[in-house]
């Protein structure tokens, strides 16, 4: 019996471990995903910039 409770705190272990790997791997998909949204807007801001600035000169 003790054995059984042994086995099924394991894997209540191996649950959680898995639960918070996914929400880590969530995580940083989506900051990775907005870095990867910011720096295409600060790029387009740029071009922009640089085009009126140019267009001023």
């Amino acid at each position: 019996m003790r054995e059984l409770k042994r086995a099924q705190t394991a894997l209540e272990y191996l649950f959680m471990v898995a639960a918070a790997l996914i929400l880590v791997a969530v995580t940083l998909r989506v900051i990775l995903d907005s870095m990867r949204q910011i720096n295409i807007v600060i790029a387009n801001y740029t071009t922009v910039m640089r085009q009126k600035l140019i267009e001023n000169l």
